[in-house]
């Protein structure tokens, strides 16, 4: 028998003293009482506004939402205030979505217009909103993002600054629910990709276009070479030991994808560059299953630059693809499916974008997405092949 800080331990009787709340407390001590109470007993929900929904339970109950964007960065002092509101109407319940929106569920509804009302009463010194409700339904919601320059070591653009000023262009649908179906935009600083660049409607991705810079003097002395060869997704670093004799790596620039691994390894592979490093737009990819199968983004702008701090050409290609599509798209009409129904050529043909060889779809995984989603057609071959296997 042996003891620790927390008792004896005695391998004959295991569970005998057993510390048993360690860790997170379970999440439904966080849930609202209204959502606790009827917890999987859902049966509908509404959107009433923009930023504000309804879900019915089968008893009855109903949960009225509100819904207002959040920044991807916050002081104490936002957090502080968005909690004093909290603690006001819903008994200090909140909780945050994936796409930066703060969402507030109460039981009431002249209740949950009331706060809808207070939140947009709620402005900065220079006037902007602070919590603005909205992002529903037939809208753009918040823009999820990853760090950009003020946090990330590896962006080949900022985050926070291209958001700010396309969400400012598109404030309108954020408020209001008119377009064809519901928008997604997100924004990854780099193409590690930690933002959802891959499945949006309208993505902004940074992208460096200079490979790693190699200061073979430090290298050596100062980073693991094996840790920054493993580094590498596409093998483009080998070890190598230079003329003069000191132990460093080799880059083969064809087989760079410009990831910035080597770099989060180490400091002697710098390769943010203010000349090369600039914005691509992507179009068209989507989560849902409706209508149509799940969706990768497509590259539809190759390179922008990077004109800090308002990004003109980026908020111009924006605002250019969401007014075409608002026009042009069918109801319920996501923007991929909208660009496929009138041939990707008309997509180009109608937004003004210039197309070009950068733009060909090359990547060569792409037959693994293939007929994997609800949409798939379940044909007599499909049948066959799964009774073999045994999955029927």
């Amino acid at each position: 028998m042996s003891k620790s800080r927390f008792g004896y331990y005695n391998p004959d009787k295991r569970q005998e003293n057993r510390i048993t709340d360690i860790g997170p407390v379970h999440f439904g001590q966080m849930l609202p009482p209204v959502i606790r109470r009827n917890y999987g007993k859902w049966v509908s929900h509404r959107i009433l506004e923009p930023g504000l929904l309804v879900h019915v339970s089968e008893s009855g109950e109903k949960a009225y939402t509100v819904r207002c964007a959040g920044a991807r960065l916050m002081t104490a002092e936002h957090i502080r205030e968005l909690c004093d509101v909290a603690d006001k109407y819903t008994g200090g319940y909140l909780r945050f979505t994936t796409r930066n929106n703060i969402e507030f569920t109460l039981d009431n509804e002249a209740k949950a217009k009331e706060l809808k009302k207070e939140l947009d009463s709620r402005k900065h010194i220079g006037g902007s909103f602070k919590f603005p409700t909205g992002g529903t339904g037939m809208g753009i919601t918040n823009v999820v993002h990853t760090q950009g320059w003020i946090h990330c070591h590896t962006p080949a653009t900022d985050a926070s600054g291209p958001v700010k000023v396309v969400m400012d262009e598109l404030f309108d649908h954020f408020k209001s629910m008119k377009l064809p179906a519901k928008l997604r935009v997100s924004l990854a600083c780099c193409l590690n990709m930690c933002g959802a660049v891959h499945c949006s409607d309208i993505a902004l991705l940074g992208y460096h276009r200079k490979p790693p810079a190699i200061d073979h003097d430090v290298l050596g002395k100062a980073c693991e070479i094996p840790l920054v060869v493993a580094a590498c997704p596409t093998y483009a670093i080998k070890p190598i030991t230079t003329e003069d004799g000191k132990k460093s790596v080799s880059l083969n620039i064809e087989k760079c994808m410009y990831c910035g691994n080597c770099y989060t390894m180490c400091m002697a592979l710098p390769l943010a560059d203010s000349a090369g490093d600039g914005v691509a737009i992507l179009a068209g990819g989507k989560l849902s299953n409706r209508i149509s199968g799940p969706k990768f983004s497509k590259v539809v702008v190759p390179i922008l630059p990077n004109n800090m701090p308002l990004w003109p050409e980026v908020v111009d290609v924006v605002k250019k693809i969401v007014d075409v599509y608002a026009k042009d798209a069918n109801k319920y009409e996501r923007l991929g499916d909208w660009a496929e129904r009138i041939g990707w050529e008309k997509f180009f043909e109608k937004t003004g974008l210039p197309f070009s060889h950068h733009l060909l779809d090359d990547y060569r995984l792409q037959y693994d997405t293939y007929r994997t989603s609800t949409q798939f057609k379940f044909t007599e071959h499909a049948w066959a092949v799964s009774k073999a296997v045994g999955g029927i």
